[in-house]
């Protein structure tokens, strides 16, 4: 097989973390900024709040990106919390949930590649966003439902993604 010479793209990567910041006004949610690579923005959701975690990882042109939410898992519930990632995370086409050991909270996590792209939109990060919140809304309550229910995790998915029809 011939060998194929790659060119890599001139230039450096911009920062994207500072039109995180730029969305993160727009939006008027609550953000703190303590380095040039890291940027943390709350966002009240309509089951709970959000913490949005950005890092830019300059070494490798990525951003990390970590969606988690205040739900504690106990000790005694995280066996099944992992069923239910495992299950949640088969549907999803980006990103995936996780539990955060040393903090037992649920977190959806991705990550977005930039090298050879020169810096990333304002729409490829605004789609970062609205995927981990749209994802982290729709499993919220799945996760009510196996800590706090006693469901088992398909149960508590069917019950979290039943959709109702009309008004009652």
């Amino acid at each position: 097989m011939a060998e194929v010479a790659i060119k890599e793209a001139e230039g450096v990567v911009s920062n994207p973390i500072d039109t995180i910041e730029q969305i993160a006004v727009a939006h008027s949610w609550p953000y703190e900024r303590n380095t040039d690579d890291e940027i943390v923005v709350d966002v009240t959701g309509h089951w709970t709040e959000f913490r949005l975690f950005f890092s830019w990882l300059n070494d490798i042109s990525a951003i990390h990106f970590a969606c988690a939410f205040e739900l504690s898992v106990p000790n005694n519930r995280r066996a099944v919390v992992h069923e239910l990632l495992a299950k949640i995370n088969e549907g999803l086409a980006v990103g995936h949930f996780d539990l955060w050991a040393d903090r037992g909270l649920p977190v959806f996590r991705s990550a977005l590649l930039l090298r050879g792209s020169g810096g990333a939109t304002v729409e490829q990060l605004e789609d970062l966003v609205d995927i981990a919140l749209t994802e982290s809304e729709r499993y919220f309550p799945a996760f009510q439902y196996v800590i706090w229910g006693g469901k088992t995790p398909s149960e508590a998915i069917d019950a979290a993604l039943f959709e109702t029809v009309g008004e009652a």
